[in-house]
């Protein structure tokens, strides 16, 4: 049974539909991409962990970091975030966020990477 139904171009050629958890993975990608503030008439829309690739790994960035996750997964109504661990890479973040549906009781583990050299989140 299919809940939820969207559109998505993004390395899709044929099939542009996606449902349920891909496309809220997608969606959820789509709000760690864009900066917060950039979006026309949304200035609470996107994240501010682009300005922590930066900084040193320390336990309040960490904190930080875990913050601003739970703030933009916070935006979704389908989604409950039940642990978020950030790990630092010699080119940017890791993310792993584990995440429930919320019409379900299955926890998935999304790995999100923040590389700062090509300033892109991308699935690992």
């Amino acid at each position: 049974m299919t809940t939820f139904i969207g559109f998505n171009t993004i390395n899709q050629y044929k099939k542009f539909t996606l449902t349920d958890f891909a496309l809220i993975k997608r969606d959820l990608l789509n709000a760690f991409n864009i900066r917060q503030g950039q979006l026309p008439g949304r200035p609470e829309y996107g994240t501010v962990i682009w300005d922590f690739l930066f900084e040193p790994q320390t336990a309040q960035t960490q904190n930080g970091i875990q913050a601003e996750v739970q703030r933009v997964a916070g935006g979704d109504p389908r989604i409950f975030i039940s642990d978020i661990q950030a790990y630092p890479q010699a080119n940017g973040i890791l993310i792993e966020i584990q995440l429930t549906v919320i019409p379900s009781q299955n926890a998935e583990i999304m790995s999100i990477f923040f590389d700062q050299q090509q300033r892109k989140a991308s699935y690992v």
